[in-house]
């Protein structure tokens, strides 16, 4: 486990590295398509933010979510992915709505700088773009990184 430190800067800078961003985008697709037909159905996408629980907690605690409000807000979010209507999401939208997601996201940083613990596992955009701006930061990065995940600070 460790903590990152990121603003809305290391989000920019990880949408603007086409490779980095790309290959994220391509993993993550790839995990959610479960049947592997190259395309996500409206059930792939409802799995994978189920999966997440943004919906159904508030701040961590459970809300009782009427189960026909669920059904319209992941259907909203389907079609929004589902940008031809085509009753499918392909690669593309999916690479064109993530962009869509972390610029947002960004914009929504700033330059404040926020605090996040990440198990050293996590797949996230977040936890990949604070990677992607410690890997820039050379041996200066994985010092800090180690420090912080050992919770040792220099002079200690």
């Amino acid at each position: 486990m460790g903590v990152v430190i990121i603003d809305g800067s290391t989000v920019r800078a990880f949408v603007g590295d086409e490779g980095q961003f790309r290959r994220s985008v391509d993993e993550r697709f790839a995990a959610l398509d479960l049947n592997r037909d190259g395309v996500l159905s409206r059930s792939e996408i409802r799995k994978a933010f189920e999966s997440m629980r943004l919906i159904e907690s508030d701040f961590g605690v459970d809300v009782a979510t009427p189960p026909q409000e669920l059904a319209r807000l992941y259907d909203s979010i389907f079609e929004r992915f589902d940008c031809d209507g085509s009753g499918a999401v392909d690669l593309e939208e999916f690479r064109s709505e993530m962009r869509k997601i972390m610029l947002a996201i960004a914009d929504g940083l700033g330059s404040s700088p926020i605090q996040m613990v990440l198990e050293d596992d996590d797949p996230s955009f977040l936890k990949r773009a604070a990677d992607l701006e410690a890997s820039k930061l050379g041996e200066g990065g994985r010092v800090v990184r180690e420090r912080l995940r050992s919770n040792r600070w220099v002079g200690q």
